[in-house]
């Protein structure tokens, strides 16, 4: 059955907007997923502004997964990696104990074009949430695929409908990129005691009820929810088994304040690397950072 139903809040970015449906006020978090944008579709013009770019910036006891549908990002961290992410492939970076890290927009600087695609962040349990850090990059060939149908579905992480993503990830989870062609009929399993569905594109019908592109469907527990779709749609599918209760401020993601406000301490007084290749500029800590996640990971 559908729990909650969560509507995208729009956010301007300063070149873009982003459709954010968690944190939300009574959902924080859905299994481990604890953020999750939604990113444009906006078509740039070739010469965009440096300032669209989200600038070196921080994080600590998370993983962000980037993943999209058109477009290009060029990901830069203080690992040393350098990595453009195209659609159909996953960055998963894994930041630990901290890490620092870029997005930049040069191909749609050189050239223009669309970006859509998702943004989330995905919590580490207590025994991960100090491990070093690190950066995966993994192209389609990774990911498991499969059609039938008007279903085509692409396994981003985790497992589900009986397949692995090749995607090193710290605690059961799943992240399902599905199109849907109008008229199929489609099932997410009872296989994990979270999950929800995120409608990118389109219209599907569960439980009787009609949902536009920009919401997430939150479900409950032990039941396969049937999806119908209405017009041909674009739905993502994610979830997994909790992890407890996590406290977010900025960029920072933790199961203890304290250790949120030594990152901000650290982060503030400069302790904090930046990216190999991109350490010329960074973004501050805000004045008043509590609830206030970047936009983008």
């Amino acid at each position: 059955m559908i729990e909650l139903v969560i509507e995208q809040r729009r956010r301007d970015l300063g070149g873009f907007e982003v459709g954010r449906v968690l944190p939300f006020a009574k959902r924080r978090m859905v299994g481990p997923f604890v953020f999750f944008d939604h990113m444009g579709p906006i078509d740039f013009a070739p010469g965009i502004p440096r300032s669209v770019d989200v600038r070196p910036h921080p994080h600590i006891g998370l993983s962000t997964v980037t993943y999209l549908f058109d477009g290009e990002v060029m990901h830069r961290d203080s690992l040393g990696s350098e990595q453009a992410i195209r659609p159909g492939e996953v960055n998963w970076m894994t930041a630990g104990r901290g890490i620092t890290h870029s997005e930049r927009f040069e191909r749609a600087r050189r050239e223009g074009g669309r970006l859509h695609g998702i943004q989330a962040w995905v919590g580490l349990p207590r025994e991960y949430e100090e491990i070093e850090p690190a950066f995966d990059h993994y192209s389609s060939r990774d990911l498991p695929v499969y059609e039938s149908g008007g279903l085509w579905a692409r396994l981003v992480a985790g497992e589900a409908f009986g397949a692995k993503a090749a995607v090193r990830t710290h605690s059961p989870l799943f992240y399902v990129h599905w199109r849907l062609a109008a008229g199929t009929h489609a099932q997410l399993d009872a296989q994990y005691p979270e999950r929800a569905a995120y409608i990118a594109a389109g219209s599907v019908e569960v439980e009787g009820s009609t949902f536009e592109a920009g919401r997430l469907l939150v479900f409950g527990s032990g039941q396969p929810i049937v999806f119908s779709c209405v017009t041909p749609a674009v739905v993502m599918l994610l979830g997994g088994e909790p992890i407890g209760e996590r406290f977010i401020e900025w960029n920072f993601v933790s199961s203890s304040r304290a250790r949120i406000e030594q990152a901000k301490a650290d982060w503030r007084e400069g302790r904090m690397k930046l990216p190999v290749h991109d350490d010329v500029e960074f973004v501050p800590l805000p004045p008043d950072s509590a609830e206030r996640a970047n936009p983008m990971s």
